[in-house]
């Protein structure tokens, strides 16, 4: 029998960001500890349990792995640097040298793993030359409020950096190098996770360029410079012949294992795990289907699920945190207008929505309640009205991230 709809869609949450958990699955993915030099290296929100998961198979390993400030994790040889996410910070660039330095020297008889999930964009920082640190920060904070999609805001980042675009695979040659990855953006191309440190890329300054154009994203004389001096390495250069690159753990296995966790209790409807766009348009379209499939239900009936994962954005108009599952939450309250049959949550499985340390949101029938609901949308402020709301979704860091989870549950009529 299914617990009250909050506490179920909850429970559905927890199960998606439980089986992307590095220590539950990276173990199946490592091969036989190689012989002779071993380095670990790695950035993003999920990069310092990965370094625990591959330690506790391996052994204690040498190497430097960076993650969000409070995602640390105990490990016996990898060094673990916290810095700032989403927008960089000095630890992260110096961390990154430090990186760097590390893999100076290294011969065809080396193994590097490299270990990285989302956040690695942020977390793994050095600005092209000819950018300071304030002026790449300038960048990634325009970046965040433009409402471009992750795969146009990474195609800019790799181009405005010496370690992004195939730069960190390149720097690693001779040496073999393993990169395990997290995906948590739509498609799962790995060129994109983390801006692709470790894999070829095919896009080019122009195609930046555009992209600055098409979403009005102001940049500082310094970015337009630095973009025609772009060192991104191509698919095919001589420098990635050595290197392999594994998505591991991808939105669509939480997707799988949540409507797994639900079947018996509802009808499981998937959207798709790469769904796109802003999370207020997004919001109306859901709140549409599951208002005519209420409409279609009978006293009786099983109750649907429509379950969906991708990455929404927020273009940011108003002076709020603009947290895309908060706002989509917020969206989908006011287009559903309270209607007595639809629940809903939407979190970031890395428990940071934007750039709040809040997962997300849950809404039922009551949700309205509480005023002001309009207000804070103009506001893209949703997290200040959940938090009034008491309906705010706060997990902590969950050491993992495989983007968006969104779950609308549809109950018949009584």
């Amino acid at each position: 029998m299914m617990t009250d709809p909050a506490t179920f869609l909850r429970q559905l949450f927890d199960r998606a960001v439980e089986v992307a958990d590095p220590m539950r699955s990276l173990a199946g993915f490592l091969p036989e500890k190689p012989k002779g030099r071993i380095l670990v290296i790695g950035a993003g929100k999920a990069s310092a349990r990965m370094a625990e998961a591959v330690e506790a198979v391996w052994g204690p390993c040498q190497g430097l792995v960076i993650t969000r400030y409070g995602y640390a994790r105990p490990c016996k040889g990898i060094e673990i640097v916290e810095a700032a996410h989403p927008v960089p910070d000095k630890a992260g660039v110096d961390a990154t040298k430090r990186m760097l330095k590390l893999l100076d020297g290294l011969t065809e008889d080396d193994t590097v793993l490299a270990l990285i999930s989302g956040g690695a964009s942020a977390l793994l920082c050095a600005p092209a030359d000819g950018m300071s640190l304030a002026e790449k920060q300038q960048v990634n904070a325009a970046l965040l409020a433009s409402g471009a999609p992750i795969v146009a805001m990474n195609t800019v980042r790799k181009h405005l950096s010496r370690v992004k675009g195939g730069q960190l695979a390149a720097a690693t040659y001779p040496a073999r190098l393993l990169a395990l990855m997290i995906s948590d953006v739509p498609g799962d191309d790995p060129a994109f996770i983390g801006s692709g440190p470790t894999v070829g890329d095919a896009t080019s300054p122009k195609d930046a360029r555009a992209i600055l154009d098409r979403w009005s994203i102001p940049v500082p004389p310094s970015a337009l410079a630095a973009l025609s001096r772009s060192k991104v390495v191509p698919p095919g250069d001589p420098r990635l012949s050595r290197t392999e690159n594994v998505i591991y753990a991808a939105p669509a296995q939480s997707l799988a294992a949540a409507a797994e966790l639900a079947a018996q209790l509802a009808e499981i409807r998937t959207l798709g795990d790469r769904i796109e766009g802003e999370a207020r348009a997004v919001a109306r379209d859901q709140a549409a289907v599951a208002k005519d499939i209420a409409a279609s239900l009978k006293p009786g009936d099983k109750p649907v699920l429509l379950l969906s994962g991708g990455e929404l954005t927020v273009t940011r108009t108003g002076e709020g945190v603009g947290g895309p599952n908060a706002e989509f939450c917020l969206a989908l309250a006011l287009a559903l207008g309270g209607h007595p049959q639809i629940h809903a949550i939407a979190c970031d499985t890395d428990g940071v929505d934007g750039a709040a340390e809040v997962a997300g949101a849950l809404i039922g029938p009551d949700a309205l309640k509480t005023p002001g609901a309009a207000e804070a949308l103009d506001r893209n402020d949703a997290h200040s009205w959940f938090a009034k709301a008491g309906s705010q979704v706060v997990t902590g860091p969950t050491l993992t991230n495989v983007n968006d989870f969104r779950a609308v549950l549809i109950l018949p009529p009584k």
